[in-house]
């Protein structure tokens, strides 16, 4: 993929504070960056939890969620690494090689407990993103429900026209 092609989707950074959800539209330029949608995630300003929901041209998605000792990441289609800087990124710090090109099968990456204190266990997580009939941004949405942020992700998505 060309620099200068515009990665399409959505990027959202979810906020956990006080017991209450919110949810922000990042600027669309995260999605071509992992760089920049850390640095987007690490000047959100919370007590709580802070992670992003990055939609990346409705071919797969990733979890970012910023930690005191680095960042926690999940990609939802390792083989995406093969044709967007981004996924080939979160492989990369997650120090795994990147699937062979004639490689049929999809598989995660990362950690699939990155939101478990959250209400999200691993298992679901592994069997939401193992359904091949879901589009990712149904997926993100199957999580914000499991996670309890379900009206907030909508909401905003709306008024997103996502």
């Amino acid at each position: 993929m060309a620099v200068e092609d515009p990665v399409g989707g959505f990027a959202v950074a979810v906020v956990r504070e006080d017991g209450h959800w919110r949810c922000e539209q990042m600027d669309p330029e995260v999605l071509a960056s992992l760089d920049a949608s850390i640095t987007a995630l690490r000047r959100i300003r919370s007590t709580g939890a802070v992670f992003g929901l990055l939609n990346v041209d409705d071919e797969f998605f990733v979890i970012a969620r910023p930690s005191p000792g680095g960042i926690e990441l999940f990609l939802s289609d390792s083989s995406a690494a093969l044709d967007y800087d981004i996924a080939a990124d979160v492989l990369d710090l997650l120090r795994v090689d990147p699937p062979d090109e004639d490689e049929d099968e999809v598989w995660p990456e990362g950690d699939l407990a990155i939101l478990a204190d959250l209400g999200l266990p691993d298992g679901e997580l592994d069997v939401i993103v193992a359904e091949p009939d879901l589009y990712p941004d149904e997926q993100l949405r199957m999580i914000a429900q499991r996670c309890g942020f379900a009206d907030q992700l909508g909401a905003l998505m709306a008024k997103m026209g996502a």
